[in-house]
């Protein structure tokens, strides 16, 4: 096994030990809050940001599969993590520039961030699918990528759900429903939504909201690209010894 084995596995034992560790106090406490006024806002709401959200994936995710990179069977597993690195930190300057003009502009252009800083992760995460060797034009991929994003941007409670169901994706994706209408998008809109609330009304403050436009979105970016490369190397090493390609030490 060559070094970069070596720190792949320990960089992807590293991240399961952060999806599966419990949450902390404070953790359980935001989470609890976060519920109490998701109860408060009336059903009719939640139903309306849950369309607009649903709406506004589809969209993305029929169109990125036109634009994704061909895979090169030919490179190695560190040749491939260079070229997905490289394409993460493309879309996470882009990202940042973007938070920034957003952030810029208050309020109304504030708003307009959401669906923008949406598209860009959603894009690179059928960009890192791609090199992974993933056919984003298939069904169950797209169902993978949302669980990935969801896994990303969630609370601990949640990752601590969703990590199995990453771990045992041959197994679950049987029993995926046949078309995206029958997602569960008021959950991914909830878990998106409550993750993202304080520094994104941070981000409307005038003087301030540029800024911390670029920063948040610098690192979410990142963060979601982590998340990305860990969820394809978990899956990757499972259907390597689903063939018997690799055993277990």
């Amino acid at each position: 096994m060559d070094n970069y084995q070596h720190y792949l596995e320990a960089e992807l034992g590293l991240w399961l030990y952060e999806m599966k560790k419990p949450p902390a106090l404070f953790n359980r406490l935001t989470h609890a809050v976060q519920g109490k006024i998701n109860e408060i806002i009336p059903e009719k709401v939640h139903r309306a940001i849950t369309l607009a959200i649903e709406n506004m994936v589809k969209a993305v995710i029929t169109g990125s599969g036109w634009i994704v990179p061909k895979y090169d069977a030919a490179l190695s597993i560190q040749e491939r993590e260079t070229k997905i690195r490289e394409r993460i930190k493309w879309y996470r300057n882009s990202a940042s520039v973007e938070g920034a003009v957003t952030g810029a502009g208050g309020i109304l252009l504030g708003l307009a961030d959401f669906p923008a800083f949406l598209t860009i992760k959603m894009k690179m995460l059928f960009v890192i699918a791609s090199l992974y060797g993933k056919s984003t034009s298939d069904l169950q991929e797209r169902f993978f990528i949302l669980y990935l994003f969801q896994l990303a941007f969630s609370s601990q409670q949640r990752r601590n759900d969703i990590i199995g169901l990453i771990e045992n994706w041959d197994a679950y994706k049987q029993d995926l429903p046949k078309n995206l209408n029958d997602f569960d998008w008021k959950t991914f809109q909830l878990d998106y939504r409550d993750y993202l609330d304080l520094a994104k009304l941070a981000q409307m403050v005038p003087l301030i909201g540029a800024p911390i436009g670029a920063v948040v979105n610098y690192r979410l970016t990142e963060h979601l690209g982590r998340f990305a490369m860990n969820g394809y190397r978990l899956r990757n090493q499972a259907e390597l010894l689903t063939q018997g390609v690799v055993r277990n030490s």
